[in-house]
């Protein structure tokens, strides 16, 4: 079966994070768009200007002053800019945080791109030439790993916060918001696998009424909803972006019922696999 390039970052740099300042007058390669996934975070930040990309199929459209990510679960393109300026951000998943990634991870699949207020650009535009100036120019200096961290630390938490999440964040009971991130880190990891509600909450050594009160009131939505969500959203991706037949996609995400799987599928989506992937994006 062929499968979805990941693009690593440990490929491209040792330092856990890589920064580029993209300009009006650029000139970018006309290569044909390779879908992939990335094995870390994205950040796209507009100065001016405008872009797009595909995520998950679907067209995103940011403008200036906007903020966007691209979560590592996630297939999209290469972004297209039109006489844009501003910053492309890569960043380990280790180096964000928990309450961090919460923040990132708690929303919807496709993440909207943010508009910023003209003092909200300001401070952002001040940090990432800062960044990208220690990045670039002091990679001998002795401190040079724990200043440009600390510097993509404060970027994520004014990303976060810019998302309008860290104050519901904080104000959330640490076990369930804990709770929540480490059921959504093994059914990324496990989905294929495992379906059963019970069979995370036994990983995760809690009842399963426990783990579905902690993830509904963290989330909004239950253990079975992410599941499906989770398998819908893979489906797809598989569909789009490889060759393999719905059988063989299916096996891929563990059904051993060919036809269940096109019944569940028609249920979330309203058409058949193979109808959905003739429309496809």
């Amino acid at each position: 079966m062929n499968t979805i390039p990941i693009d690593q970052l440990k490929n491209k740099t040792n330092a856990g994070l890589q920064i580029k300042i993209f300009k009006r007058d650029d000139k970018y390669e006309d290569t044909p768009e390779i879908a992939h996934r990335d094995d870390h975070y994205i950040f796209f930040l507009l100065k001016s200007g405008s872009g797009s990309l595909k995520v998950d199929s679907q067209k995103v459209s940011i403008s200036g002053k906007e903020l966007y990510y691209i979560l590592p679960s996630q297939v999209h393109h290469r972004i297209k800019v039109n006489s844009a300026e501003g910053w492309f951000l890569a960043v380990d998943v280790s180096l964000i945080k928990p309450h961090l990634r919460d923040a990132f991870e708690q929303g919807p699949n496709l993440q909207l791109p943010c508009k910023l207020t003209s003092d909200e650009l300001k401070r952002y535009t001040a940090l990432l030439n800062l960044l990208h100036k220690e990045s670039t120019e002091h990679q001998v200096d002795k401190y040079y790993i724990t200043l440009i961290h600390s510097l993509a630390q404060s970027f994520l938490a004014m990303a976060a916060s810019s998302y309008h999440t860290i104050e519901k964040v904080v104000k959330m009971h640490k076990r369930s918001a804990e709770l929540t991130r480490q059921f959504k880190a093994l059914l990324t990891a496990h989905v294929r696998t495992i379906k059963s509600p019970s069979a995370y909450a036994s990983k995760l050594n809690v009842s399963s009424g426990y783990l579905n009160e902690a993830v509904k009131k963290v989330t909004g939505s239950t253990v079975s909803y992410w599941i499906g969500q989770e398998l819908f959203s893979e489906a797809k991706r598989l569909l789009n972006y490889t060759e393999a037949d719905v059988k063989q996609i299916a096996h891929e995400l563990g059904y051993s019922d060919y036809a269940y799987f096109i019944r569940t599928f028609r249920k979330m989506s309203g058409m058949s696999p193979l109808g959905f992937r003739k429309i496809k994006v």
